[in-house]
């Protein structure tokens, strides 16, 4: 009978980038500042140079260090947008093979966006005020073009978050949009949809203006819940 096998060795390219993460969260390498040369690296930590380029390349994908053609990688600025750029194609792949993940989902956007309607009305300046209203006579005029629709949709959601000042909550609105963006094309299909989605729009703007927080998170709570309810509504009419 063979022996259990004992626990997996790490990796070199593992050992290498863990080596790299201590340079970076200690402050020996600062942002913008340039890491070793493939070669110094090689001779410092004792590998060879694939485990070295596939450990530079995974913090690469974890949007941590920056790999330009023809230059040497250095710690890349902090970013959330960047952060929520490395998971957008994890999320996608969940909510796509798993319908109960996009409901939950929905859920925490509606009480996210909910907050971000309050957030609004109680900070809110002429300029954000213009802006929206200008966003929302943009959309009511493309109540014919649903690609179009959608995307101004997005905007006027995303702009109630800009109001908070926030970057993470901006951040955070963009990608809730992109991680749903092909679960919404039905939405705006059904007839009568886009006007209603209007009207609630007004509705919310109306209340952010008051600076009626109150008014504001619940207009976007009804908002969220009745478009989530007429999608699942017109799935199963297709069921």
């Amino acid at each position: 009978m063979s022996a259990p096998l004992g626990p997996r060795r790490p990796k070199l390219s593992d050992e290498v980038r863990e080596r790299l993460l201590g340079l970076i969260a200690g402050g020996a390498l600062r942002v913008g500042e340039t890491l070793p040369s493939e070669r110094e690296l090689m001779e410092r930590l004792g590998v060879g140079r694939p485990a070295v380029r596939e450990a530079m390349q995974a913090l690469a994908g974890q949007g941590l260090i920056e790999i330009r053609h023809g230059g040497r990688a250095r710690v890349a600025e902090p970013s959330v947008g960047r952060m929520v750029d490395q998971v957008s194609e994890t999320m996608k792949h969940i909510l796509v093979h798993s319908p109960a993940s996009l409901e939950n989902l929905k859920e925490a956007r509606a009480l996210f966006e909910r907050e971000m309607a309050r957030i609004a009305a109680r900070r809110r300046s002429a300029a954000d005020l213009e802006r929206l209203e200008a966003t929302l006579a943009e959309q009511a005029q493309a109540v014919e073009e649903p690609p179009r629709f959608r995307s101004l949709d997005g905007r006027f959601h995303r702009e109630i978050a800009t109001v908070s000042g926030n970057p993470i909550f901006s951040a955070l609105i963009d990608a809730l949009f992109r991680w749903l963006a092909d679960f919404h094309v039905d939405l705006v299909s059904v007839p009568g949809l886009e006007r209603l989605t209007i009207e609630e729009h007004r509705g919310i703007l109306a209340a952010i203006a008051r600076g009626d927080a109150d008014a504001a998170g619940q207009a976007m709570a009804d908002h969220l819940l009745r478009a989530n309810e007429l999608y699942r509504r017109s799935h199963r009419s297709r069921g």
